[in-house]
């Protein structure tokens, strides 16, 4: 009775894995990938890609399209250059944040503002590989024949006021992160795919120059 039980159990999990993530399924040996994706991670020193990101919003029946330029360098310089269907700019310089659009221009310190804060090392830790190793959340992999998918679920109060969760797809030829989907709990989500990526170039410090 008890390995009937035990075996029922499974096949739920199962199922409940595969109607989540369609096409994954739970790593065998999750310390083994951590420890391959660590080892990656510190050998990307700089990053620079091409940008398609998908918001779909509630209130709204089509998705809103979005393209650019993305650059990230060590330790925490981020740039992120929206170029269609409208111009926007915002880049992540250590504990400042400055953003740009068509009408106006901020810089904001992340020190002073919560929600900057938090965003900013949601970003650069996904893209560092750190988010895996955050205490904000609870990580589970998954894999499928060409990649690996962490899910990260909020555990911080203030986080799971801002995200559900957060899913990382995760190339396993080069173990570089490739899509960000962030789903907020009103059932809103913004996906990015990076393509076109391009490791370890020259990236001129003048890319993160906060004026």
């Amino acid at each position: 009775m008890r390995n009937l039980f035990l075996l029922s159990f499974a096949l739920l999990f199962t199922v409940a894995v595969q109607a989540q993530y369609s096409g994954y399924k739970p790593v065998t040996d999750a310390a083994a990938f951590k420890t391959q994706f660590a080892e990656a991670s510190k050998k990307t020193n700089s990053i620079k890609s091409d940008f398609v990101q998908e918001k779909n919003l509630s209130l709204l029946a089509e998705k809103i399209i979005s393209k650019g330029k993305f650059w990230f360098k060590k330790d925490n310089l981020v740039r992120m250059e929206y170029t269609q269907p409208f111009q926007y700019l915002m880049i992540l310089n250590g504990t400042n944040v400055y953003v740009k659009d068509s009408q106006k221009e901020n810089k904001v310190s992340v020190k002073s503002n919560k929600l900057f804060q938090q965003i900013n090392k949601i970003m650069v830790d996904c893209v560092k590989g750190e988010a895996l190793e955050s205490s904000d959340f609870t990580v589970k992999i998954f894999e499928n024949n060409t990649g690996y998918l962490a899910a990260l679920t909020p555990v911080d109060k203030n986080m799971k006021k801002l995200f559900k969760n957060i899913n990382m797809i995760i190339e396993k030829k080069s173990f570089g992160v490739t899509k960000i989907e962030m789903h907020e709990p009103s059932g809103d989500n913004t996906i990015i795919n990076f393509v076109n990526r391009e490791l370890n170039t020259n990236l001129p410090d003048a890319l993160f120059t906060i004026r």
